[in-house]
């Protein structure tokens, strides 16, 4: 077995692994937009996650605490824009999105609290 696809068997073993408060911990929320509604009509979700989370440990989090089947996990990295705050230059933080296809038939309630 070669060296990436040792990490990658190693990290879909620490996922399935993980706590509820772990889960929590990848998962950050749901993005509400009218593009990420839209995608809902093709079967895909899209959250904020972690910056450091990986598509396993976001696969496992999502199956866990919502009960569906996920097909695909697509990931970007929003660099943080620079503004300024008060007159000075700062830094916003970069951000991280998830994209979640789930499988024929499945959905995900966001209207309902998660317990």
């Amino acid at each position: 077995m070669s060296s990436p696809q040792k990490s990658a068997a190693a990290a879909r073993r620490r996922a399935s692994r993980m706590t509820r408060a772990a889960m929590y911990d990848v998962i950050r929320g749901p993005v509400v937009t009218e593009k990420s509604t839209a995608l809902s009509e093709k079967h895909q979700m899209v959250f904020r996650v972690a910056l450091s989370a990986t598509k396993p440990e976001i696969k496992a989090a999502i199956e866990g605490l919502f009960g569906v089947k996920v097909l695909g996990v697509n990931t970007l990295v929003t660099k943080g824009k620079t503004k300024r705050f008060r007159g000075r230059p700062g830094q916003r933080s970069d951000s991280k999105k998830a994209y979640v296809e789930l499988a024929e038939g499945q959905t995900i309630d966001l209207t309902t609290g998660l317990a």
